[in-house]
C-alpha cells in the first residue's frame, strides 16, 4: 500500500543513511521498523493485561504447599 507520512528532518536523514547502509529501500526500512514497533507494543499489551489479571489475585503460596516444599528441601 502506498502511503505518505511526515517525519522530522533528522529522523528522515537517519533513516536514509540506515537504509543505504543496510542496502534496502526506504519503504522496506519503514515497513520493518513499523512491524518491529507493533510487535513490541503487542508484547507490552499482553504483559500489561497479565499484570492486571494477576494483580487481582493473592500471590501467597498456600500453607500446604509451603509445608511440602520444606519437607522436600
Amino acid at each position: 500500500m502506498k502511503n505518505a507520512i511526515s517525519v522530522p528532518d533528522e529522523v528522515f536523514e537517519a533513516g536514509e543513511h540506515l537504509a543505504r547502509q543496510l542496502g534496502i529501500s526506504r519503504s522496506q526500512l519503514y515497513s520493518d521498523a513499523l512491524a518491529t514497533y507493533l510487535s513490541a507494543r503487542g508484547a507490552d499489551e499482553v504483559t500489561a493485561r497479565l499484570n492486571a489479571l494477576y494483580g487481582m489475585q493473592p500471590s501467597e503460596i498456600e500453607p500446604a504447599i509451603q509445608r511440602a516444599q520444606r519437607r522436600i528441601s
